[in-house]
């Protein structure tokens, strides 16, 4: 049959059978319980909670086969068997170590290393160098240079030193010098007249020499030289043997250069720097007596020596002539 429609008069006389449902009632479930009720339980488990009756186990181990229990039966031979290996190879390498056959051939095969010699390598300090040459003077005295003391050393001479003034009194007085660095050790004695510390006590005399100053020799120095310094040889400064540039001596000029090469090692460690030699000019033009003041190593020291073996200088010259002369060279090394 069809439904029938709900009549006004049926929702009038108050059929509560046809009556709509209240929404509030599908907030809840079937089964939930009003919230004032379900704090009130919260509460009284929290402070009050029901006693449960003990667990009660039921699960039982179940035994197993051991897994390990395989290798337990060979344990103690393993460690057996390991003791009786290394003690074999113990034994096996000490015989061989003391065979002699066997250390023969460790002998021929082996490479002995031997450290290279270093010391060109060390850097040395520079001893003090002297200016060597010398000096004389004298005003033809009959009689041999006096002894006493030296005047100050300069750089440059105005006034020869004289044991017995000529001239008391000239129109330029100015201190006698010596043609001589003044790091140079010279003897000397503590005397108030000027002379030669080497020469002998008596009456005040410049010698026998001429030029000027005190001594056998000539040039306005002290001793049987030539030149404004003292002792043997010329061209000033002390004792004889190689010049300095100064005093009448020129410097040796470059005239053929020869670049260095680089060392491996040197190339390879990007390494830069200076070499500084000490060399003998000779009247050749060529250098001797080479040796390094400031050292660089990696091999940079004997590529400069080398190199500077083959430069060839105009040598220096006194009066005119060559003479060997020293000098100090300075090595560059750059990589491009």
């Amino acid at each position: 049959m069809p439904e029938q429609p709900i009549t006004n008069s049926q929702i009038a006389k108050g059929n509560t059978a046809l009556s709509a449902p209240d929404p509030l009632d599908r907030l809840l479930l079937e089964d939930e319980k009003p919230w004032y009720k379900s704090l009130a339980e919260g509460l009284r488990d929290t402070f009050f909670p029901q006693k449960l009756p003990p667990l009660e186990i039921t699960a039982k181990p179940v035994p197993v086969k051991d897994i390990w229990g395989f290798y337990g039966e060979y344990r103690k031979r393993a460690g057996v068997y390991s003791v009786l290996i290394h003690s074999a190879a113990l034994v096996l390498a000490f015989t061989l170590a003391t065979n002699k056959t066997v250390q023969q051939a460790v002998t021929q095969t082996a490479v002995n290393l031997i450290a290279p010699e270093i010391g060109p390598y060390i850097p040395q300090k520079p001893k003090p160098e002297t200016m060597h040459g010398g000096g004389g003077g004298g005003d033809r005295s009959p009689l041999p240079a006096s002894k006493g003391r030296l005047p100050r050393l300069a750089p440059r001479q105005f006034t020869p030193p004289a044991a017995v003034i000529n001239n008391p009194n000239p129109k330029l007085p100015m201190e006698p010098t010596l043609v001589i660095p003044p790091d140079v050790n010279l003897p000397n004695v503590n005397m108030a007249q000027y002379g030669d510390p080497l020469g002998v006590l008596g009456p005040p005399s410049n010698g026998p020499g001429s030029g000027g100053g005190i001594g056998s020799g000539s040039g306005g120095g002290v001793g049987p030289g030539k030149g404004p310094g003292y002792g043997p040889g010329s061209g000033g400064g002390f004792g004889g043997g190689v010049f300095r540039p100064g005093g009448g001596v020129t410097a040796p000029v470059l005239l053929q250069r020869v670049e260095p090469e680089y060392s491996e090692e040197a190339r390879k460690a990007k390494f830069q720097g200076t070499v500084v030699l000490y060399c003998e000019v000779t009247e050749r033009g060529v250098c001797e007596n080479i040796r390094v003041i400031k050292a660089l190593g990696l091999g940079l020291d004997e590529k400069a020596i080398e190199a500077v073996k083959k430069w060839r200088f105009r040598p220096g010259q006194k009066d005119g002539k060559p003479v060997t002369v020293a000098a100090q060279i300075e090595v560059n090394f750059r990589l491009l």
